[in-house]
Formats: C-alpha cells, structure tokens, sequence
C-alpha cells in the first residue's frame, strides 16, 4: 500500500507545525521542506515519498544490523505483544529478560556475566556511571568521582552521558557536568599526529593518560571511558595497541575501565563485542544499545563484571540497592526482538559474513582518495569515514561555514543517485547493514563517488 501525495504534504505540514525533531535547525523551525520523508523500507534500501529508492549508509543510526522488514523480527514481536506486552523489572522478571541476558552474557569477555538492561545508548551509559558512583559510596570512598574520557568521544545525550562526551558541537549551548569530567586527546593521529609515527603518538596519548591520572590523584578517579572505534567522533581508529595500553594503565591504579560499544557491539566489526576479539582488552563495563536489536525497537544496557559486582552486593552492600531503572528496561517486546535479531545473526553467521566483506569494503573506498575532495579516508569492519576538505570555492565566513556547506552539497548529490551518507559536518560515516553483499558494497562506493564529484563539479563552474 503507498500513501497518495496529499497525505504526504499533509504530513509535511504537520512535521513543521508540531514536530520537535533530534538536531532541530532552530532558525528554520516550522519552515523545513528538505528533510527527506521516508516512508517504508526494505534489505538495505529505504523509499522515500517519492519512491525513491535509497541504499542505506549509515545504517540507521549506526544500528541496522539485519535489514530492513524481517519478517522473524515482526513476528516475534507480534507474538510477545500477545503474550506479555509489558512487565515492570523493577519488582518481577520475565523470560525474554533472562534469555537475552545469559546470551549476552556467553559473549562477553572475561566475567562481564551481569546484564543490567536499559532503554538505549545515553541510558546506558549514564546507568553505568551510576553504578561506578554507587560503588565508590558503598565502598566508603566518595572522593572517587572523576572521569577520564576523549575529545571527540561520544557517550549520549543524557546529563551524564553528555558530560563526558567531547564532540565541542554537541554541547557548546548546553549545560554539561565540568567540575568531575577530565578530556583527553582524541587517538586521531591524522589531526593530533603532529608528524609523530604512531608509535610515538601512542606513547603520546598514553604519557597524557599517566600525567592526567597524577594531576587528579588516582583515588580521586572513578573511571575511564572510551569507544573502541569513535563513531560519531568521525570513526577514528585509534593507533596499534592504545586501547589495551590505555586498560593496562587505568586497572594499574584501580580504576573502573568502561568500553562504550553502543556502536562497535553486536557484529559492526565482525564479533559480538570488539574489546577483547579485536583490542585485547577486558572491561570492567561494556555498554550496548543499537544493534542489539536492529534499531526496530528500542533496547540498550551494560554488561559488568562479577568482579565489580562481588565488591558492592550480598555482605559487602552495607545495606544499599542500586536505585536506577527506567520505565522500559528489559522490556519484553524489546528484549523478543533482541533475542530476533541474535538468532538471524548466529544463522545467517553475519559475523563470518562481516569479517569476509569488510577488507573489499574498506579497499573500495580507499578508491575514493584520488578525488579531489576528498582529504581521508579511515574504518575498520563495517565502519568507515570519507573526510571531506572545502576547497575555497565553497563559500562561508569560516572554515567550519565551508566545511558544514561542503557536506552538505555531497549529500545532497548523493541523495539524488541514491545513496544515504549522514555528512558530520564534513565527513561522510558509513556503517551499512552486516547484510551488505559485495555487489552493493560496488553500489554504494560508485554512488559516493558519483555525488562527490557531482559536488566537485558544481565547485569548479
């Protein structure tokens, strides 16, 4: 069934008169007629009003592990709604809950066996530091409330979650905790390098992590958390053995280490969680969200060891609960559909398929480095960026002006042959569905590079 074009203007207008959407343009409100208006969808293609089909770049949100209009999904929903639409977690437990708990838990490194669900990625996130300041107030040292986290780093959009997260953007007009929260550099050799190999950018970055920890006082520190792979930083991969050199240096002074894999988790980089399989490190914390279940209903939480837990509970809980939960957490339709999304996962053994195309995914678009535009291109697994340089040809007060002005005239090329890019201002981010085939790996890459030189052309006239 498609819904006629007087439904489709009737829903514009109403977009503009009552919508307050995430990243609302604030000066254009209520006048935007550019938003594309999706309307159904299916494998790796969205359609937009006008049946325009779409491959789908980023994945959604980072999240479309499966695809789109999977029938298992929907009918294992379907079929929870009529059996149990709702529990509250707070006081009871159901089987879906259980379940996707003990999967996850089968996965994680080392003894993360402890699942505490959530409603996605900033809840997560700020669950998991609620439960390292509860730690630290259980074990009698409420001094230990400072966070080290990364410029460039995203964590959410919740208080805390955004507090430690370090995208200046994200934040700049915003009220965020500054008093408990320490930034470090971001792991980009390309823009922090200062013509350093990156073996001594890493012994850089990890001398700052040391120097940081001294200046504070490692009693004073609660906890360190870092993406493996920043995603909406501009998916900076950090340089050969940082992650694990950074959790060898954090545990050295007893401090909590969190791996934020809202984005890298549930098979973005060919395994269920990057930490341990790809980065030889074992968190204390892990935080997932988005892919656990496809992005088709909301689901996120973290997984924490036995080890942190055996520290605050039975005899060494003075008394204390954890007083944090959220009015959908383990929500049984969300958590049917994640224990969905698990087996076409395992059956359609997508981490193998992941781990396949991912080298002739990321070798493709290293193609795109000999256009003019194009400044760099970086990924690892099924996650890549395609950084954009503005020539001065892109008019704008700043250099910031050109680059926004930039990404969007690339994606507005793309749009037009059929590809979905999501510019950060001026890096296109790829993280398309794990079910991606090689010949639509070819589609993607030839539409990019289409739109990029379509953009390069309208430049140069």
């Amino acid at each position: 069934m498609r819904d006629g074009p007087l439904l489709h203007m009737k829903s514009r207008d109403n977009f503009n008169q009552h919508l307050l959407h995430p990243w609302a343009n604030l000066p254009a409100l209520g006048k935007d007629d550019s938003t594309p208006q999706i309307c159904r969808a299916e494998g790796v293609y969205l359609y937009d009003n006008n049946d325009h089909q779409l491959l789908d770049g980023p994945g959604g949100m980072w999240c479309m592990q499966v695809g789109y209009g999977r029938q298992e999904i929907a009918d294992a929903v379907s079929a929870q709604i009529m059996e149990l639409g709702y529990a509250s977690t707070f006081s009871v437990f159901h089987p879906r809950e259980t379940e996707l708990a003990q999967k996850i838990a089968s996965v994680t490194p080392g003894d993360l066996n402890r699942i505490f669900f959530t409603t996605g990625g900033s809840t997560a996130v700020d669950a998991a530091l609620r439960l390292c300041q509860l730690a630290n107030n259980i074990k009698g040292k409420p001094h230990r409330k400072h966070i080290l986290c990364r410029h460039k780093g995203y964590h959410g959009s919740t208080y805390l979650a955004a507090s430690v997260s370090g995208k200046e953007r994200d934040k700049s007009a915003m009220d965020t905790d500054t008093e408990n929260v320490h930034f470090l550099s971001a792991p980009d050799l390309s823009q922090s390098g200062q013509n350093r190999t990156e073996e001594d950018f890493c012994d850089f970055l990890i001398e700052e992590l040391e120097s940081t920890i001294a200046s504070i006082g490692a009693d004073n520190v609660m906890c360190f958390i870092a993406e493996p792979v920043m995603g909406s930083g501009g998916v900076i991969v950090p340089p050969a053995d940082y992650n694990r050199r950074c959790w060898e240096t954090v545990k050295s002074h007893g401090i909590i280490y969190i791996a934020d894999e809202v984005v890298t988790g549930f098979g973005r980089l060919g395994h269920w969680f990057a930490s341990e399989a790809i980065f030889d490190v074992r968190p204390d914390i892990i935080t997932f969200a988005k892919g656990v279940t496809s992005g088709y209903v909301p689901l996120g939480g973290f997984a924490v060891s036995d080890t942190v837990m055996a520290e605050i509970s039975l005899d060494n809980a003075d008394g204390y609960i954890f007083p944090t939960g959220y009015t959908w957490s383990a929500n049984p339709v969300s958590c049917a559909a994640g224990l969905a999304v698990w087996d076409i996962i395992v059956n359609e053994q997508l981490l193998e398929h992941v781990r396949e195309v991912a080298p002739y995914f990321q070798d493709k678009l290293q193609g795109l480095l000999e256009l003019p535009l194009v400044k760099n291109v970086r990924g690892l697994g099924l996650m890549a960026a395609i950084e954009l340089e503005a020539p001065d040809a892109v008019t704008g007060n700043t250099l910031l002006d050109r680059d926004y002005a930039l990404g969007e005239l690339v994606d507005h090329y793309c749009y037009q042959f059929g590809l979905i890019v999501r510019p950060l201002i001026n890096v296109c981010v790829l993280s398309p569905p794990l079910i991606i085939t090689l010949e639509q790996i070819d589609e993607l890459v030839s539409k990019l590079k289409a739109g990029i030189e379509a953009a390069h052309n309208s430049l140069s006239r």
